[in-house]
């Protein structure tokens, strides 16, 4: 995404970090597989092998790895183009989409009952982690740690000075939290 709000697509970079990184992250199920068809969610089921949700199973998928019953709620709501079919509508699963809706999602404060890049804006970057630590659980406050999760602060922090560069905005003054070291 070239557009918006450099603190949500920092933190849209930050999530992607801990929940999809890799080569190709858009076609990425849990698990590892890729898949080639984004035309809609893949909804493939993968066995979860590790962690508090063993034996169960999860359809996440793309880069924000979200699942299946997730995206045909969200997709209603935040998906610009829906394809309109005789009896149903399709949402395009398509990299594109993914990052719209997400970006989106995020920016509805009405559904995480905070304004996210407010809250980014004022260095609460660990409050919105702690926030949406329910629905992507690596995030350092979910069930589920990964490798990245302790060095998301960092990563955030880098993300966000890449794209306040690419919008060519200032880093906001005086506040320490979004400095480099």
């Amino acid at each position: 995404m070239k557009q918006g709000d450099p603190y949500i697509r920092a933190l849209m970079r930050t999530i992607s970090a801990s929940e999809a990184s890799g080569n190709r992250p858009y076609s990425l199920l849990y698990g590892g597989q890729q898949v080639n068809d984004l035309s809609r969610h893949p909804e493939i089921c993968v066995t979860i092998v590790t962690g508090p949700n063993t034996g169960n199973c999860s359809t996440a998928a793309g880069r924000y790895q979200i699942i299946n019953v997730t995206w045909y709620r969200l997709a209603p709501r935040y998906h610009p183009k829906p394809m309109q079919m005789m009896f149903w509508t399709a949402y395009s699963f398509e990299a594109e989409y993914q990052d719209v809706v997400v970006y989106r999602w995020l920016n509805d404060s009405k559904v995480w009952g905070i304004d996210i890049s407010q809250q980014l804006r004022h260095g609460k970057l660990n409050d919105v982690l702690r926030r949406l630590s329910p629905t992507w659980t690596s995030l350092g406050y979910g069930i589920q740690t990964n490798f990245v999760s302790s060095s998301l602060p960092k990563v955030y922090q880098k993300m966000l000075q890449e794209e306040l560069t690419a919008a060519k905005q200032p880093t906001p003054s005086g506040n320490s939290k979004f400095k480099m070291n």
